[in-house]
């Protein structure tokens, strides 16, 4: 794999990078018609030939719908993988796509509120999930009018190729708001708020914490789960409000995400009931039409079980047992 050892900083990473460019730009260009054609190929390919990751698609839909037959969940199978790839399509359109065709596609609504408290110097959190298509989320900065410039931004993990993570940069942040790495983003904030200006930051936070991230279990989706804290944390550290973008799949290629307020001020609520909220609100989006949810991502491959036999909560840090449990 010799691209995985290409860095950025040098000539064939600068090289290999513009090619990828390139040739994504040009693909994109090509007509919406034809990227959904590519996605019904697509779909043979991956969801019918390879059988991407099929038995955590499968071991998730059956533990989250314990109800449905085996019939429902083939079909079921059958249209997540359907969207996937027209997840797929549809963000390598996405690249060169104009913004007046944005608009349309991806409509947001309640922003006036958020206009409101940003105007007041409100910073905001807003949660969402891998649901529908979460690449055009960062269209929501051009909803927000003539606010100020640079404190609006999405939170994402970087990429270990560095190439590829450049690249993916280049196109999500075209819409006006910025991509954070997790590890800096109380630093951007507070550098944002030192210089007057309230943010609105992006969270996806439905993934897996690592072990020694794992602080609070909560029941979603008819299981036990660990869940990501920190974007309560952080919330409640800056008295931030904290918002949901509760998305719904109008049609093949066309979203609207309705605003659900969850607190003005998150340092007043109890710890951990934001979080819970979240994953209550993201429950409710995905039982409405399940089939746009990620579910070929191994959610729930930490257990509370093996957790309390390996970890242990010290003074609010996860630690190693000495000794695991037997």
């Amino acid at each position: 794999m010799y691209l995985c050892g290409v860095k950025m900083n040098t000539v064939s990473g600068r090289v290999v990078y513009y090619l990828l460019y390139s040739g994504w730009y040009l693909l994109s260009l090509l007509p919406m018609w034809f990227h959904y054609l590519m996605s019904d190929v697509l779909y043979v390919i991956i969801g019918l030939v390879i059988r991407y990751r099929r038995r955590v698609v499968d071991k998730n839909l059956r533990a989250s719908f314990p109800e449905m037959s085996d019939e429902e969940i083939v079909r079921l199978r059958r249209r997540f993988y359907r969207f996937f790839c027209d997840y797929i399509a549809e963000t390598v359109k996405f690249a060169t796509m104009k913004m007046d065709n944005i608009k349309r596609r991806m409509k947001f609504h309640g922003m006036e509120r958020v206009i409101e408290a940003l105007n007041e110097g409100k910073s905001i959190a807003m949660y969402l999930g891998h649901y529908g298509n979460w690449e055009m989320v960062t269209s929501i900065r051009q909803w927000l009018g003539e606010m100020p410039n640079g404190g609006f931004g999405h939170v994402y993990h970087p990429l270990e190729n560095e190439v590829f993570d450049r690249l993916f940069l280049t196109f999500r942040n075209r819409m006006g708001s910025q991509s954070i790495a997790m590890n800096d983003i109380l630093r951007w904030i507070i550098t944002q708020r030192q210089g007057g200006h309230p943010t609105l930051v992006g969270y996806i936070s439905d993934q897996v914490p690592l072990w020694w991230n794992i602080h609070h279990w909560t029941t979603f989706m008819n299981q036990d789960t660990p869940v990501l804290t920190g974007v309560e944390r952080i919330a409640r550290r800056e008295r931030q409000a904290v918002i949901y973008l509760d998305i719904v799949c109008v049609k093949r290629g066309y979203y609207e995400g309705t605003i659900r307020w969850i607190t003005d001020d998150a340092s007043t609520m109890p710890e951990f009931a934001i979080t819970d909220e979240y994953f209550r609100l993201l429950e409710t989006t995905i039982r409405r039409a399940p089939q746009y949810w990620l579910w070929s991502h191994n959610r729930w491959k930490r257990t509370r079980e093996e957790f309390d036999r390996l970890y242990e909560i010290v003074n609010g840090r996860v630690v190693e047992r000495k000794q695991p449990l037997p």
